[in-house]
């Protein structure tokens, strides 16, 4: 019949059409000189997957990092940042000794996180840390109670359950009673959320705003560019970041037990970096400064540069990094820290699908005598992450990193402490997604009563783990093998 000649005329249009989209995006990648698995992975997925593969590439494959499309966020703001770091890094330069003896063995670490990242060297106060969901939480919830002047939440995840609920009611009479109140959640990450749960906020005077939203009908090749970041700040003098979002899994736990997370709360001057990083995340979606700079970054009573004392006051950088930053610049925070221990390193995270690079220095980190401990769920909450995240078991333990799956509930912890001397805590998994795409926020901490809280709980929690042996590993059954060998192949995707 006619229609069917038309057909599969129509047909062989479509897939040349498809075919020469599909060599000239696998042309791209190819000249894009990034990772050689990432490339060979999409070309795969190009090639074997018609027109799918092609809409998945568009969505997912492109990085925008290079292409600058985020780089009208918060110009001037950015300037200034680059300014004030090469000026802290001049002046280390030229007076080590402003770094002190605490600091001078992350020397090196230091400076590159002042040159890619334009992370300033702050000195703090008052650490307090939080290892389950319900902590973290409950303390958000009290320092919003106390909060005067203004409010700034920011998580990836805001769910509308009975957790969403409390925070909304707190925030509305807040906001009643003249306070300055400001939401910021991913338009994917939070995608349940409704407009009766959005209303009642805005009625109340709440700034609601989604990063990046995303609609059915329309959706955008920016859907792979999240915001993953978790931060509260109050009054411009207290600051909450780490892993926990705003929902009922993180205070009463799921059906697979409780969620174990770290979060953290500061007071000193890297809230001035956590409240940077929020209003440069509110420039974004609006395309909008907010005025009145100096309300917002009150004064804080430091000591002198010159008198540290440690037991009183610890140093940090947060890292801000995402497609507006010119560089992987947690990543490359991890690479370093991992490439500088001398005795242990520690790491906790609830997705490890890692980038070559990291993964190389894991493995000769360990096969160097350093002692590597890596701690990952037993049960993951998506599964085919979950099968990538096991599919490297067995190198790791084959270099001499220890593993160890963690059986009491869900742990979403993202953490890593070296030799007892610093620590990093934050939203970044260890993934290419929190690497390359997502917007991600770290503290990187240089203090070893810090370190040793969190080594001290990774200690403990190793008694709710089991812990991998190369020959029970060897024994697992072969459909979980073939799984995860599948996932693997789509670990650079994830």
């Amino acid at each position: 019949m006619w229609y069917s000649e038309t057909w599969r005329i129509i047909s062989l249009i479509l897939y040349m059409m498809n075919l020469a989209l599909a060599c000239y995006a696998a042309a791209a990648l190819i000249l894009r000189k990034q990772d050689p698995v990432k490339t060979l992975s999409w070309v795969t997925v190009l090639i074997l997957l018609p027109y799918i593969g092609l809409l998945l590439y568009i969505f997912f494959g492109r990085n925008y990092r290079k292409k600058k499309i985020y780089s009208r966020k918060g110009a001037g703001d950015i300037r200034l940042r680059k300014t004030l770091s090469a000026t802290q890094a001049e002046s280390f330069k030229r007076n080590p000794r402003l770094l002190g003896e605490e600091l001078l063995p992350f020397k090196k670490l230091i400076y590159q996180n002042l040159n890619n990242s334009h992370t300033l060297l702050e000195q703090n106060k008052e650490i307090e840390f939080y290892f389950t969901g319900r902590d973290a939480l409950d303390a958000m919830y009290k320092a919003i109670e106390g909060a005067r002047y203004h409010i700034h939440l920011q998580s990836y995840i805001l769910v509308n359950d009975t957790i969403g609920e409390k925070f909304k009611e707190l925030l509305i009479k807040k906001a009643k009673a003249g306070l300055e109140v400001r939401i910021l959640y991913d338009g994917v990450g939070s995608l349940s959320l409704k407009k009766d749960y959005i209303a009642p906020l805005k009625e109340a005077g709440v700034e609601v705003l989604a990063f990046s939203p995303f609609h059915f009908l329309w959706p955008s090749s920016l859907i792979n560019y999240r915001n993953h970041r978790k931060i509260l700040v109050i009054d411009g003098k207290t600051g909450f970041l780490g892993g926990v979002n705003i929902a009922d899994r993180y205070y009463y736990g799921t059906s697979a037990g409780d969620w174990h997370d770290t979060h953290i709360r500061i007071e000193g001057e890297s809230v001035f970096s956590l409240q940077a990083s929020f209003l440069l995340d509110r420039y974004f979606v609006l395309n909008r400064r907010i005025s009145r700079w100096k309300k917002y970054y009150p004064a804080i009573e430091m000591q002198n540069q010159g008198e540290k004392d440690p037991e009183k006051y610890f140093y940090s950088q947060i890292i801000s990094s995402g497609p507006d930053s010119d560089w992987a610049g947690i990543m490359q925070c991890y690479f370093s820290a991992i490439n500088a221990a001398k005795h242990h390193i520690y790491i906790v995270t609830p997705y490890f699908t890692p980038s070559e690079s990291i993964l190389n220095a894991i493995k000769i980190a360990a096969l160097g005598e350093i002692d590597v401990r890596i701690m990952l769920p037993e049960k993951g909450d998506t599964r085919l992450v979950h099968w990538g995240t096991l599919s490297y078991i067995s190198e790791l333990l084959e270099a001499g990193v220890k593993i160890y799956l963690f059986k009491k509930g869900f742990n979403h912890s993202k953490v890593i402490s070296i030799d007892g001397q610093m620590s990093i805590v934050g939203s970044a998994n260890m993934d290419s997604r929190s690497f390359e795409h997502n917007f991600e926020i770290m503290s990187v901490i240089y203090n070893k009563n810090c370190a040793q809280i969190i080594e001290n709980r990774f200690i403990k929690d190793c008694a709710f783990c089991r812990q991998v042996t190369a020959s029970k590993w060897a024994r697992r059954p072969r459909i979980r093998k073939i799984e995860e060998s599948l996932a693997r192949l789509c670990s650079p995707l994830l």
